[in-house]
């Protein structure tokens, strides 16, 4: 197979859209769906086809990915878009999808003959826009001269995990790494928020921890993007946050475990959201600390 590929691209939101353009760079002809078209027609601009349906998008398809909001949204978006899915194409599923969302979209690839890949991703907007992603992929050896080409484009490293997308590994692994972030998340913005409510200066607290084992880039990374009002264009954004640390629960319940710093975590992010801060970056979970807003 040619490395120059036809790539269909459903789901143009902060991530889909700079994976689309990747592609586009990287030589492959690019077939681009978004639910609100408006979200996809920039896309035009770079060369990529924007199709009026997910069936329009797929025609003639050697791989499709899918770049979605949840399990659900893929599940409906492949369905609509079936008609024109060829037996044996590629399919790489990005979207945090959970275990049991990727477990009924292979079952899905399996009934329409799709080489399914769980295929999600480690990195938010800038990393996504540089082409410098971690993917996350799990899926046969068979269907490897056809999606390798995609994950190079969109992805500085790709991390197999096994042969069989509908394991979930890929996504196991993903939920793992999510905690981690989401914890790390949360734990900065209360960090300020207490600093401001006891009338601690934050470079006070920096400077405590300064290049001892408790400082780390992503605090300073997220505290910069609260101090310094950069929440919009999002990162990662507050809704998707919450979407995946309820994800995150769910998965430790039914393996037996509690998840408490991930549910209190997705009650601080849905808190957030209902503040009007769904759209921003996850860091703006920090106005989950104020009932009325911090005070001046």
């Amino acid at each position: 197979m040619t490395d120059k590929l036809t790539v269909s691209v459903l789901g143009t939101g902060i991530m889909g859209a700079a994976m689309a353009r990747n592609l586009l760079r990287a030589g492959h002809t690019v077939r681009v769906w978004n639910r609100t078209r408006a979200k996809a027609d920039p896309l035009a601009a770079d060369g990529a086809y924007v199709a009026g349906t997910p069936a329009e998008a797929v025609e003639s398809a050697d791989a499709v990915l899918t770049m979605l909001y949840d399990g659900a949204a893929t599940l409906e978006t492949m369905r609509e878009a079936a008609p024109s899915l060829r037996r044996g194409t590629v399919w790489a599923q990005s979207t945090t999808a959970g275990v049991e969302g990727v477990a009924e979209l292979a079952a899905f690839a399996d009934e329409h003959g799709l080489l399914f890949y769980d295929a999600p991703v480690l990195g938010t907007r800038q990393p996504a826009e540089a082409g410098q992603l971690t993917v996350l992929a799990a899926g046969p050896a068979e269907g490897r001269p056809a999606v390798t080409p995609v994950f190079d484009a969109v992805g500085a490293r790709t991390v197999w995990t096994g042969e069989d997308g509908a394991t979930g590994a890929a996504t196991r692994l993903k939920l793992v790494a999510n905690s981690w972030v989401i914890a790390a998340t949360t734990a900065a913005g209360e960090a300020l928020a207490l600093a401001k409510a006891l009338g601690v200066a934050p470079d006070g607290f920096f400077d405590l921890i300064a290049g001892g084992p408790l400082d780390m880039g992503y605090l300073h990374a997220k505290a910069g993007m609260i101090l310094d009002g950069r929440l919009s264009p999002a990162q990662f954004a507050v809704t998707t946050a919450a979407k995946d640390a309820r994800l995150i629960v769910r998965a430790g319940t039914q393996h037996g475990i509690r998840m408490d710093v991930a549910a209190a975590s997705a009650e601080r992010f849905e808190r957030a959201e209902a503040q009007g801060h769904g759209d921003e970056d996850m860091a703006a979970a920090y106005y989950a600390s104020f009932d009325d807003g911090p005070a001046a």
